[in-house]
This record gives C-alpha cells, structure tokens and sequence, in this order.
C-alpha cells in the first residue's frame, strides 16, 4: 500500500482520466447564487451551473473550504499528505489548508507528515501538477522528492486562455478593469496568460477563430519541446472549440499525454461561457 495520500481542492478542473487514476481526494467549494449554495462536485453539474449563470444578473459567489473539510480529508490510512492547493493571489484555499494542518498537528503532534503546496495556478494547470504527483506516488517516489519537483515544476506549467468576455472577471477582481473595459468596449476577445498565480490580459483578437490561433501561438512560442510533455485543455461548456483546439495541436505536436475537460464553476465564474483554456507541463 502507498503510504502518501494527494488531496487538492475543488478549483481543480480534472479529467475522469486523472481521477480514475490518481486516486486523489478533493475538497469541495460551494458556489452561491444568492441564498441559494451549491456543491460544486454534488449538487450541481456543469452545465447546470453555466445555464443558472445566464439567468443570474450577479456574479455568484464561491467559498473555499473550512480547515475542517481539510481535517476530515487528513483523517486517512496514510502516514504522508500532499495539498496541492489553488494559487493563494486568488484564493483563501492555501491558507486554510495552512490553518488545518496547525490545528492538526497542535492536536496530535508531528503524527503525520502534511505538506501544503501553493501551486501557483489553477484549473488545468493545477490538473497537470496533480497528474504529476499521482504519477510520482504511483512510482514510489520519497516525499521530499516529490515536494521538491513540485515546487520547481509549478513555476514551469505554460497557461494561456480565449475568454469570450471579461465581464465577470473584472467584477470579481480577477483582471485589471481598466485594460478589460478597453477590450470590451471594442467587442474583442481577450488573451489571459495564467503566470505567477495571476491571470494577465496580454492580447486581444476578433473572433473566435482569431482568438484561438493566437492561444496556440501563444503555446508554441512558450515551449521547447512537446516530446513528453502533458496537455490540458479546459472548456467552459464549449467542447466543440476544445475539440478543435485539441486537433491543431495534437497535428503539430508530440505530446506524452492530453487531456480534455471541462471548467468548472471555481473558475467558470470568472471565465464566463465560452473560455477555452490551455496548460502545457
């Protein structure tokens, strides 16, 4: 039996292929349309969740979770816990996390060995971090070793995004308002690059056709070689684009593996329908 157990939280848009085997645990987030909250794994689908948001004239709100949904995860078999949690410019996730692994370690001591890792991303790019741990557990790799590539590896996940709007970006704080206005006033489609735990406009484009190619020349320019390498692509309920973009890619490209999957509402929120999101690692 492997003796570390992976946990990371519900921003973490994962394939069925990850999760089917990597055997990782996810702490769950609500989102809130008014009164009204939702699990965002349980309660809700995916599509559910984007067809709400076109009758909802606020930006709904997600919660991170408790400490408490973080102990409970740490109540395990294992001697060893990996966190690998949403970046903390983004969320409070981290640090509650953080604040579960003191109060367990206040209660019993240095029992387990929990390590918490910020990674620096989210969505798909936190996706392919949790591939890379599974992977690591799976070949009986030491704590330290794993800590220390994630930790390194986290810095090197190339991310870019097609976003059909900003609008809710901009509400929830995500994207500078003064460069997402100027780009919706102009009725472009926007650019993000996902680095150093922020989302960045750096380009726009007219269309989606338009938007898109830029993505993967955006990818291209930003990896030496795909040979290896895992792609992630995330759609948000627009998986006739994802499909698209998976073929350009996989026809100029040798990847090791990819995936395809869908956005959820931790990040769908902010993206809005129609974002197509890419991560190389």
């Amino acid at each position: 039996m492997k003796n570390i157990k992976l946990i990371t939280d519900g921003s973490c848009d994962l394939s069925k292929e990850i999760i089917d085997s990597s055997e990782v645990e996810i702490v769950d987030l609500m989102v809130s349309f008014g009164d009204k909250s939702y699990s965002t794994r349980t309660d809700i689908t995916i599509p559910q969740f984007y067809e709400m948001m076109k009758d909802y004239s606020e930006l709904p709100k997600t919660s991170c979770p408790s400490p408490n949904q973080f102990l409970d995860a740490f109540d395990c078999e294992e001697d060893n816990i990996i966190v690998l949690c949403l970046t903390s410019k983004l969320s409070g996730i981290y640090n509650s996390a953080v604040l579960a692994k003191n109060m367990y370690e206040e209660e019993n001591g240095r029992k387990k060995r929990i390590e918490i890792i910020d990674s620096t991303t989210g969505s798909i790019g936190q996706a392919l971090l949790v591939s890379k741990i599974a992977n690591m557990i799976d070949e009986d790799k030491s704590m330290d070793e794993i800590v220390n590539t994630i930790e390194k590896l986290k810095h090197e996940v190339v991310f870019y995004g097609a976003l059909h709007t900003l609008e809710n970006a901009i509400k929830g704080g995500r994207i500078n308002a003064l460069a997402g206005k100027i780009i919706g006033a102009l009725n472009l489609k926007a650019i993000v690059h996902i680095t150093d735990g922020l989302v960045k406009p750096i380009d726009k484009a007219r269309g989606d056709k338009n938007s898109m190619n830029k993505v993967i020349d955006y990818i291209k320019n930003n990896i030496h070689k795909t040979s290896g390498t895992k792609l992630a692509i995330g759609h948000a309920n627009c998986p006739e684009r994802a499909m698209k973009m998976k073929e350009v890619l996989e026809n100029n490209h040798d990847f090791k593996e990819v995936y395809v999957m869908e956005v959820g509402p931790s990040m769908g929120v902010y993206t809005s329908e129609g974002a197509v999101l890419v991560a190389v690692i």
